[in-house]
């Protein structure tokens, strides 16, 4: 019988979407371990800070830039295999990374190209990771699973910090970072298990790498609202990394303390996850204008610090904001896998990626001369405005507000289907009118 769209847990009853959630939920645990073994590795062979931040940015320079390459690869080849390639990839240079700092023959140099190499196998599997959702499960479950993956994802990356930490402390960094490999191979192996009953459309011969980069690029901007929103959250994303990651510890430092300023992430991590529960309830008509609209809760937190309220208010300001960014999520990743053709899904997946990601590097280092210019508040009271300004503008586009979650049937399953989409970019009506972070 088929599962119950009704049901929270539908598509748990699919084997190639639990393998896929197992197989992201290992991953995703030991990356929480990672940054927190690698931090105190390179901490303790050198002492020095700005190390630390030269072998952590090589890595998100070298994952950036290949996204786009993993997009392509994900629409050529069947995906659970592309992602099997960059676990067992990622999990060798990590091991790497984990035998020079055992064996106390780590150098920034050597850390410096295996993060490079370690942030370029992950850039493979990013794409594909999302595009593979829609073809574990039926469409009627899409919104379903994706809450359900993005939930385990989450929950996965509050114990890996938290095994991180421990690992550290009791064994130390190098036996952290042999954690995070042995983590990526589990991973390959589960994903090797993972069959789906079909795949996107192969490219055909002879296609050069430009050439489907082009097709990417030319579905990704020939909707409207898939670039406005990815655009506006370039913008975002670079405002909240800079208000959390750099200024919201020193605000910390100075007002309530650095104790507390891990309980206020804390509460943000956990709000994703109560954030997943409620998206596995919520079935609006239009699960895009409703996700957009959640975003406008990201302003609480940069507010909040810049007005310095207390630190019981600021926590949950914090555990709201995670929960309505991930409203956000599950409706950006169930609108893309609806209307994108699926044998060019992993190609916008990574044009969206990089759209989002490629302002933080410069966020994370323009914010601290900022705040010296302008003051620690009004920067922190620009990057509430920045945020609400990008929320708006993303409400002001029609399609992010007319935009319906399908009836099944009317996704649009292969670039041939891509022709019935308007000049406006907005999706032509069905015959009848459809039902509906």
């Amino acid at each position: 019988m088929p599962a119950d769209p009704r049901s929270a847990l539908a598509p748990l009853r699919h084997p190639a979407f639990r393998l896929l959630v197992a197989g992201r939920w290992v991953n995703t645990l030991g990356s929480g371990v990672a940054p927190i073994a690698l931090a105190f590795a390179v901490l303790d062979l050198t002492g020095s800070v700005n190390d630390l931040g030269v072998v952590v940015g090589i890595r998100s320079l070298f994952n950036v830039v290949f996204l786009l390459f993993g997009g392509v690869l994900a629409d050529r080849l069947p995906r659970h295999l592309v992602m099997v390639g960059s676990g067992l990839l990622s999990g060798a240079s990590q091991a790497a990374v984990a035998a020079l700092v055992l064996t106390h023959s780590a150098t920034v140099p050597t850390l410096l190209v295996l993060s490079a190499a370690n942030g370029t196998f992950a850039a493979f599997a990013l794409p594909a990771t999302s595009a593979l959702v829609p073809q574990t499960v039926p469409e009627e479950l899409r919104q379903s699973a994706n809450a359900l993956n993005r939930m385990f994802g989450n929950a996965a990356q509050i114990i890996g910090a938290s095994l991180g930490g421990v690992l550290v402390a009791t064994v130390g960094a190098g036996w952290g970072l042999a954690a995070d490999s042995a983590s990526f191979l589990l991973s390959a192996l589960l994903f090797q298990r993972l069959r789906v009953p079909g795949g996107p459309a192969r490219s055909p011969e002879g296609r050069g790498l430009i050439s489907e980069l082009r097709e990417g690029w030319t579905e990704f901007i020939a909707r409207t609202w898939v670039w406005v929103v990815v655009v506006a959250f370039g913008f975002i994303n670079a405002a909240v990394v800079g208000a959390t990651s750099v200024l919201g510890p020193s605000v910390a430092d100075a007002t309530f303390g650095r104790s507390w300023w891990g309980g206020v992430l804390a509460a943000q991590t956990a709000g994703l996850v109560v954030g997943g529960v409620v998206a596995l309830r919520l079935r609006p008509q239009r699960l895009l204008l409703v996700g957009v609209a959640c975003v406008a809760a990201e302003v609480t937190l940069p507010l909040g610090l810049a007005l310095r309220v207390p630190v019981y208010a600021l926590t949950v300001a914090a555990f709201l904001c995670g929960m309505c960014l991930e409203q956000f999520g599950v409706a950006w990743e169930t609108s893309l896998q609806q209307e994108i053709p699926a044998d060019r899904l992993a190609r916008v997946y990574s044009y969206d990626m990089v759209g989002s990601f490629v302002a933080i590097p410069l966020s994370q280092v323009t914010v601290g001369p900022l705040a010296s210019a302008f003051g620690v508040r009004d920067t922190l009271l620009g990057s509430a405005g920045i945020i609400a300004l990008s929320t708006l503008a993303m409400l002001a586009v029609r399609d992010v507000r007319v935009l319906r979650t399908a009836r099944p049937g009317r996704t649009l399953h292969s670039a041939a289907a891509a022709a019935a989409v308007a000049p406006t970019g907005v999706p032509c009506p069905p015959a009848a009118p459809p039902p509906a972070v």
